[in-house]
């Protein structure tokens, strides 16, 4: 599509300085209406300024919604669910985030009759593959506007100079800036950038936001009752809570507890390697006790599939495939297994970890007393049955070891 047949854009829109320059060069490039979004999706920040930012750069039709529980409901929990871990580490915060995104980009181009959208994310890491994957998905006939990928304004000071030269507010200006580069949500906090360029040295600890140090946690453990309903947690200690409540939560009992920290060097779909800290602190404990529940109450073959596959499913996510026929068709799975993941699990926060110390399903543990004790078990388990059980097993072996 030329420039000039660009009529209307839909701005993916923080309100920052990057957005608002795009904003103004979108205009300036391709003479055309631009909408903006900005989504709440538990980041910790207002989200209303953007508005005032907006309508002060003439915008007319401005889109801020809060998607908290749509988040964290139809794709943190469906992650969840899988036990998604991103090169055995990463608990994918900010590729978890990007689908719901790009999918209301979708919309709102279609809700107000424009052709492109638009994102502030550069040429160097995964979000504009994400963003992308995920429009042409589900709109294969929309067109993709990615700034960093078009213009010359490849550093702070241009950016900056172009921002004053069209009367854009540089709020940096005021007060110390982050040396990193942040995105959250409600799901985790992400730092890059800066003195963590380098992967040996050590990220300070001024840096973090959402969690005490571990040597700074109390002294006393937390003890906190997940109930569950087909792998999702519904309520805590008792209390009923939407998706978006249990989040809240359990981050901040676990960032109270030192829980959720990582320092990780990744390696992006683009090529190269990013080294990244973050912050997950209710993730950590859904991860351990989604396990702890499905311990009891999956069949042992059900979960070592899901074990298997999981590796295949959690780079799907982290490479923005969330809407590809191959990660809906292995959710569908996934999903199935959970319908008996019914039931509570106890967990123990101290001190920067998450433990596991009960768990319990009244109407679906497969967990029988009766034939693993070590007292008498009543006949429920004849212990001369493994002797042909081994043999046949080590059948093979066996040849193998007379050759």
């Amino acid at each position: 599509m030329s420039k000039s047949a660009v009529k209307k854009v839909v701005l993916a829109y923080s309100g920052g300085l990057d957005t608002s320059v795009i904003l103004k060069w979108l205009e300036d490039e391709y003479d055309c209406e631009v909408v903006t979004f900005t989504a709440d999706i538990g980041q910790g920040e207002e989200v209303e300024p953007a508005r005032a930012k907006a309508e002060k750069y003439g915008v007319r039709e401005i889109y801020i919604e809060n998607l908290q529980e749509e988040f964290v409901r139809d794709f943190v929990y469906p992650m969840f669910r899988a036990n998604t871990i991103y090169e055995g580490e990463y608990l994918l915060g900010t590729a978890i985030a990007r689908p719901l995104i790009a999918k209301r980009l979708v919309e709102i181009a279609r809700e107000t009759g424009a052709d492109t959208v638009s994102h502030g994310a550069t040429g160097k890491g995964n979000d504009q593959v994400r963003f992308e994957l995920g429009a042409y998905a589900l709109n294969p006939n929309i067109h993709i506007i990615a700034p960093w990928r078009e213009w010359d304004l490849n550093s702070r000071a241009s950016l900056m100079a172009y921002a004053e030269a069209a009367g854009i507010a540089i709020e940096q200006k005021q007060g110390e800036k982050s040396p990193y580069s942040m995105d959250a949500n409600l799901l985790h906090i992400s730092y890059e950038g800066g003195r963590l360029e380098d992967p040996w040295i050590e990220a300070d600890e001024d840096m973090w936001r959402w969690s005490v140090s571990p040597e700074r946690a109390p002294d006393k453990p937390t003890y906190l009752e997940l109930g569950y309903e087909k792998g999702d947690i519904v309520s805590i200690n008792g209390a009923s809570m939407t998706p978006a409540e249990v989040l809240t939560r359990l981050n901040q009992e676990a960032g109270a507890n030192g829980i959720g920290r990582l320092d990780i060097v990744e390696n992006r779909y683009v090529g190269m390697k990013s080294r990244g800290c973050y912050e997950t602190p209710g993730g950590t404990v859904m991860m351990k006790a989604h396990r702890a529940i499905e311990s009891i109450t999956l069949d042992r073959e059900v979960a070592h599939l899901k074990d298997e596959l999981m590796p295949k499913y959690a780079t799907l996510i982290y490479n923005g495939y969330w809407w590809s026929p191959e990660r809906r068709m292995m959710q569908q799975m996934i999903d199935a297994s959970q319908v008996t993941v019914n039931g509570e699990v106890r967990v123990k926060l101290y001190k920067g970890a998450v433990t596991a110390v009960g768990r319990k399903s009244a109407t679906n543990s497969l967990f029988d007393e009766a034939i693993v004790t070590f007292e008498d078990d009543q006949g429920a388990y004849d212990q001369k049955d493994a002797e042909g059980f081994i043999k046949l097993n080590a059948l093979r072996l066996r040849i193998a070891g007379k050759r």
